[in-house]
């Protein structure tokens, strides 16, 4: 099943750098065609998916902005933690 909490887990996968734009872009074109969603969440999670499913396309892309709303409409924030590299 297709999960707000998922979905959210995949989005930060890629942040940090764990999966490929590339892998998430696949997961979210699978997800939608497996069409078992959360219920009561059907709708956000198609539209988040939709918008995922084509990131990976110039025109559209998949800015930090476009992360944190997504995160944000899944009800999630996200917080971002520095540290000096060595």
């Amino acid at each position: 099943m297709i999960t707000k909490e998922n979905t959210a887990q995949h989005i930060v996968a890629y942040l940090q750098h764990k999966i490929t734009l590339r892998e998430l872009v696949d997961w979210a074109e699978n997800a939608v065609q497996e069409e078992d969603f959360e219920p009561n969440h059907e709708t956000i999670l198609m539209q988040i998916l939709g918008s995922l499913g084509v990131s990976d396309v110039r025109t559209f892309g998949l800015t930090w902005e476009d992360c944190e709303n997504i995160m944000k409409k899944l009800g999630y924030e996200i917080k971002v933690e520095a540290s000096l590299a060595s």
